[in-house]
Order: structure tokens, then sequence, then C-alpha cells
């Protein structure tokens, strides 16, 4: 019978966890600083989707002295209720993750707990607040290791562990972590980009897709976006929506309407692409990312639904100038005239622009380091990328000068050319997490082999007594 109700629903959850439970001995024992300091077996910075299910898989391999930390504050945790400014989900409803495959931790278990199987059927994609909603239910009913308004500030070596600086409402403080996974949004691998010519203007007259944006200030004005991505489309959508007359620019001559990765979503993909060459990794993800997405039908009927709408498709920025009042924009065939800019230009990898990164991004191999592409397939932007070991950790640019970027693994955007989509991704998360979390395990274990040894040759508990059966 399925579950009635939540309550029903948690108890199906509990039962479900207690069934795959085994193994359940706790095998590391506890690590303390050259102070006596407690030290986490693995800290993990950012509490969105990503973060959470690691932190679930981390306690099913029974690594629980475990930490999750997120900047936000409690529900701000990810894009659903901050930039994300789509009305559902990109990713069909049935699609799994943050679940890690089971059944009741699904969100069409949640959904139809509250609101019927019919009602799920009758659903075409997920809400993005009813998705922010269902992450922090699965937070709660899975009790995972949280700690929100912690924002990560730096990492650095300290011999056996990593030392992490963070800053909370109390002020700084150092936590102490043997192994660190970065998990922190889409962003953190690099920054938002646009234009010079467009950052150079006052910021009361312009703004990025993911910037905090006043839409309803908006009304009666004239908006220009630059971009054809689901993004730059999700906020035209928004600024039509509060009454501003918008202009989407586009560089290219047509808009790209082919999604590549509907393509490449099928599981030996997500599991087996980083086990492919160098060459054919950036053969497929310069191809793939050259492309970009193509936003979904329901976005592209949400804008072109409004008489204000006009489109402009081989029409680049050349250049953007203040009036004083206004924003002048140079295109191909002339200027025009806005009271706002809106760049939704996406984002570059570069792990020397995160300021929280300055003692780990110089000692980074990137591809760029790794491997030189063929002629024809240069891309100076992937090139940036870091490149990643089989268990998304950091490596050494120079072999022997950091050994510790090994305990550091990235879990975000700028695993892609590693891996593919893996953390930034829903579809890609149930391939991704076991990944990352059987390198965790395996570095782990081998660090206290010693130490298990030892418990093994001392293990001296019976299984039966000496006194036979008959005479007790």
């Amino acid at each position: 019978m399925l579950p009635r109700n939540l309550a029903e629903l948690e108890a199906c959850v509990r039962r479900d966890l207690a069934l795959i439970s085994y193994p359940e001995l706790r095998w590391l024992p506890p690590v303390r600083g050259p102070d006596g300091e407690k030290v986490l077996d693995v800290l993990v910075v950012g509490g969105g989707q990503g973060g959470q299910a690691l932190s679930l898989k981390l306690k099913l391999e029974r690594i629980d002295n475990h930490l999750v930390i997120d900047r936000g504050p409690a529900g701000a945790e990810g894009p659903w209720r901050t930039f994300g400014r789509m009305r559902t989900l990109r990713t069909w409803k049935t699609v799994t993750g943050p679940d890690l495959g089971i059944p009741s931790l699904t969100y069409q278990s949640w959904f139809e707990a509250q609101n019927g199987v019919e009602a799920f059927m009758r659903l075409n994609k997920i809400a993005r607040e009813s998705w922010s909603d269902y992450l922090h239910w699965l937070r709660r009913v899975l009790a995972l290791p949280v700690e929100v308004g912690t924002e990560l500030l730096g990492i650095e070596p300290g011999g056996e562990v990593l030392r992490v600086r963070v800053k909370d409402a109390a002020g700084e403080r150092w936590i102490l972590a043997r192994h660190v996974v970065l998990a922190h949004g889409i962003e953190a691998s690099g920054r938002w980009t646009m234009p010079g010519f467009v950052e150079h203007l006052p910021p009361g007259l312009r703004a990025h897709a993911a910037d905090a944006i006043d839409f309803a200030g908006l009304r009666g004005r004239r908006v220009a976006v630059l971009g054809a991505g689901a993004s730059a489309f999700d906020n035209a959508a928004m600024a039509l929506e509060a009454g501003a007359e918008v202009h989407l620019f586009c560089r290219r001559p047509e808009l790209q309407r082919v999604q590549p990765y509907k393509w490449l979503s099928f599981p030996a993909f997500f599991r087996h692409f980083g086990d492919l060459d160098d060459a054919m990794r950036w053969k497929i993800m310069n191809h793939v990312l050259s492309l970009r997405e193509a936003l979904p039908v329901e976005t592209w009927d949400r804008v072109t639904s409004h008489a204000d709408f006009h489109l402009h498709t081989g029409a680049p920025w050349l250049d953007a100038r203040s009036d004083g009042a206004a924003a002048i924009v140079r295109v191909p065939d002339g200027e025009h005239r806005f009271d706002f800019l809106i760049c939704g230009t996406g984002f570059d990898v570069d792990l020397g622009r995160r300021p929280e990164l300055a003692a780990v991004a110089p000692h980074v191999r990137t591809w760029q380091d790794a491997y030189v592409p063929p002629s024809g397939q240069d891309n100076e932007r992937l090139g940036r990328y870091p490149y990643l070991g089989p268990g998304f950790e950091l490596l050494e640019r120079t072999p022997g000068t950091a050994p510790w970027l090994g305990r550091i693994r990235l879990f975000n955007f700028g695993a892609t050319m590693s891996f593919g989509p893996s953390g930034s991704s829903i579809n890609g998360m149930k391939f991704a997490v076991p990944r990352l979390v059987d390198g965790l395990t395996r570095d782990l274990f081998r660090a206290e082999i010693d130490r298990l040894w030892q418990g093994l040759v001392a293990y001296d508990t019976p299984e039966f007594p000496t006194r036979l059966a008959r005479d007790r």
C-alpha cells in the first residue's frame, strides 16, 4: 500500500534505511589535531542537492564524522529560491538523484504522499520551489548534519589534515578535516561573467542573470538581455511579467534548439565518461559545451507569449556606454538605448578567481597542463577546467609540490571536463556521488590500514562458548 501522508512515508524511509543498513560497523576511529582538537573525516562545503546527496552516501558508508556547511541562511541553499528564475526544473519529473536509488526518498514518493498518484500523473515538470521543499524534507528526515550560515574563507595544508577557515555569525574560526569536498554552487569553480564594457557601467544600469534584481522596479522600462540560454530567457520572462519591454540579443544567427544533454543521458555515459581517455573526453566536451544548452519549450512559450518581447539574432553586443541616465548598446545594425541591461552570459571556470581557493589554485593541474588538443579543437576556456583524479580529487600541477591537494575533491560544474554531468546535475548525481565517496573511503581506508591491522590481530571475541550445548 502506498503511503497516504508524509508520516507514513517517513516510516517507509526508516524501514528502507534499516533494510539496507548492512554493514553497520563504525570502522573509523576518531582523530585529533595537533592540539587535541576534533578532526572531521570529511567536510562538505555546500548544502544544496549535491552536498546533501554526498552526506547521505557518507552516512550509508558509516562515515558519520562529517559535516556539511552552507553560507546561505536556511532555505537559501542552492539556486532554487535565489537566482533560479525558471518556473520549473528543466529535468523531467521522474529523474532521480538526491535519493541515491532509495525509492521512498524520491521526489515522486514525497509528492504523491501529499498530493496523490493522480496529481503526480498530471504534473508536467517540478516547480523549483517544490524541489527546494523536497530537499529540505530530505535533510530533515535523514537528519543530515548541515550547518547553515557558515561560509568557506580558505583552505590550507596542516600536516595530516586540512585547515579550513570559515565564518559564521560568531566570527571566524578553523575547522580541521582529513578531506574536503567542494560542492558549493555552480559558479564555485570560477565566476559569473559579462562583457567588460558592460561590467564597467554603473551598477544601477546592469546586472548578471545570477544577481539579485529588483524586477518590480523595471515596470514600464526598456530592458535588454544578452544571451540565448535558458537563464537569459528566464530573466527576460521575469522582466516581462513585471511589465517591462524586453529586447533579447543573441550573437548567433539562430537560437540553439537542440539539447545535447538529452542524447548523453544514459547510464553508461554518466558512469563511465570519466574512464575515457583524454582525447575522447576533450572531443566530446568541446562539442557539448560549445553548443550550450537549449531552453525548454515551456520557457520559450513563457517569454514569447508577451507582445513586448523582441528577439534580435545575429546581434552581438559590440560596446555599451552610459549617457548618465540609460545604457547605450552598440550592435552591428546601430545603437539602442535601454534603461537596464541583464547579462545571461554564464560563467567562466577558473579556480584562480576564487578568493577562498587562493592557497589552492596555483598548485592545481588543469586540462591545459595535462592535454594538448589537436588542431581545430583548441579551446582556451576549457583548458582552464581542473584536471581531476579518478575520485574527483584535485591533482598537482607539479608532482611532489602539493600532495595535500589530493585531500580536496571538486563536486560542481568544474568537474564537467573530467566527468561530464556530475556534481552540478540532478540526472548525473546517482552515478557521480558513489564514485566520489568510493574515492573517499578508499583513501580513508588506506590511511587507517595500520590501525585496522592492529585491530584485526587483537580481535578475540569468541563466537561460541567452551561449554557444550547439552550441558547448558
